[in-house]
């Protein structure tokens, strides 16, 4: 079972641009495909991103196309989310999960390892 590490959260103002890492480890890293996905305060998680395993295959949530960015480097072992013009209602922790094969998927349960999380905050 791979491991998930988020990491690149932070405080950041509106229009700002934050880049998140997801470290794996204790599996094939290539043989997965990834996803970020993301809970605001009093809100259920909701899919961001994801990426195939040999990132042929990119998705995005409507509200994030255009400012996000997903990448994988599988020599790294680490996926990438670019956030670029980010808004006060991208607030929330970003989780990145895995599921293995090489087909992306967007619901939470199609993903079964996960990190903890890291936070995300934009002020207005």
């Amino acid at each position: 079972q791979v491991q998930l590490v988020e990491s690149g959260g932070g405080l950041v103002q509106a229009g700002g641009s934050l880049r998140l890492s997801c470290l794996a480890s204790g599996g094939t890293f290539s043989l997965y495909a990834m996803g970020w996905f993301r809970q605001g305060p009093g809100k259920e998680r909701e899919f961001v991103a994801a990426i195939s395993w040999r990132a042929r295959s990119i998705d995005y949530a409507e509200p994030v196309k255009g400012r996000f960015a997903i990448s994988r480097d599988n020599a790294k072992n680490t996926m990438y989310l670019q956030m670029n013009s980010l808004k006060p209602e991208d607030t929330a922790v970003y989780y990145c999960a895995a599921r293995p094969g090489p087909t992306i998927a967007t619901m939470p349960d199609e993903y079964n390892a996960w990190g903890l999380g890291t936070q995300v905050t934009v002020s207005s």
